[in-house]
């Protein structure tokens, strides 16, 4: 797997690379995705944010977590969906947190800011994997995956 760890500046070391990328593995995992895929995490602040968040979805406000797929079709992806692109590698897209976001939830949810963390970053890679949550079943469903994937990397979290 390859996973990209990216700090916007200000927030580098605010994070161990390392841990994340271990997160990520772990929920793709979870997912059964196999090895010869990428996705980036990128660690942010607010503001940028906010500006993706108006960018790309036309909503001018804060938000946790973006997620940018390289799919344009709803639906969980399962692994033979995906075409094999020139260089063997399944490019999903990219998973975008908001750092200081992360600490206000954390504390709005007494636990820790990598708990946090873990949990944006499971939402995210459940969206580029093609989970939503607009309609109640679909929102059920993410749910439960959700608790699924966080009761296996509970460990890692504290």
């Amino acid at each position: 797997m390859e996973i990209n760890i990216s700090f916007d500046e200000g927030l580098e070391g605010c994070l161990d690379a390392g841990w994340l990328k271990a997160i990520a593995e772990n929920i793709l995992t979870a997912q059964k995705i196999s090895n010869n895929i990428e996705i980036g995490l990128l660690i942010t602040s607010q503001q940028k944010i906010q500006q993706l968040n108006k960018a790309y979805r036309g909503k001018d406000m804060l938000t946790d977590v973006l997620a940018f797929t390289m799919f344009s079709e709803f639906g969980n992806i399962a692994e033979a969906d995906f075409t094999p692109p020139p260089d063997g590698v399944k490019h999903l897209g990219e998973v975008i947190i908001s750092y200081p976001q992360a600490i206000i939830q954390a504390g709005e949810h007494h636990h820790s800011i990598k708990r946090e963390v873990a949990i944006l970053t499971i939402h995210g890679i459940l969206h580029l994997l093609g989970y939503n949550h607009i309609k109640d079943k679909e929102a059920k469903e993410m749910e439960t995956e959700e608790a699924k994937i966080l009761g296996i990397i509970n460990g890692e979290i504290e």
